[in-house]
């Protein structure tokens, strides 16, 4: 399907709506973050948890630009919980004492623990466990 460069923005933040609504995450929750690598377009989907206002990264897409990017996480997103493994991670953060309780979809425990850590220096969190799910 071919877009002209004015409508590759609509495209753009309709893709981003259909899976912001599929998580059930809001505007500020989930960030979408482009990045040209090797010739390509990465996109970092990152999701913000309310709660304890921590960032993780859901997953990142390779693709031929922006858009390309954007459709294949949106196919990602709608058969991941089919193809991944979900994981209980107890980790708190340096200097906090409270434990904090998160959940990733992997294909195993280190996939998971790269996607707790995505974008911050290991000593800035302490794992305590880290539980593989009993699927449904």
């Amino acid at each position: 399907m071919d877009v002209t460069p004015s409508d590759v923005h609509v495209e753009s933040a309709r893709i981003q709506r259909q899976i912001e609504d599929y998580l059930g995450l809001g505007p500020g929750n989930l960030l979408f973050e482009f990045r040209q690598l090797d010739g390509q377009t990465r996109l970092d989907l990152i999701t913000v948890n309310p709660r304890h206002q921590q960032s993780f990264l859901f997953r990142y897409e390779m693709g031929h630009d922006k858009l390309d990017a954007l459709r294949k996480m949106q196919a990602y997103v709608q058969r991941y919980r089919d193809e991944e493994s979900s994981y209980t991670i107890q980790w708190r953060a340096r200097g906090d004492k409270e434990l904090q309780t998160s959940y990733f979809r992997a294909h195993n425990v280190y996939e998971a623990l790269d996607k707790l850590y995505y974008g911050r220096d290991l000593s800035t969190i302490t794992v305590f466990s880290v539980v593989l799910n009993p699927s449904s």
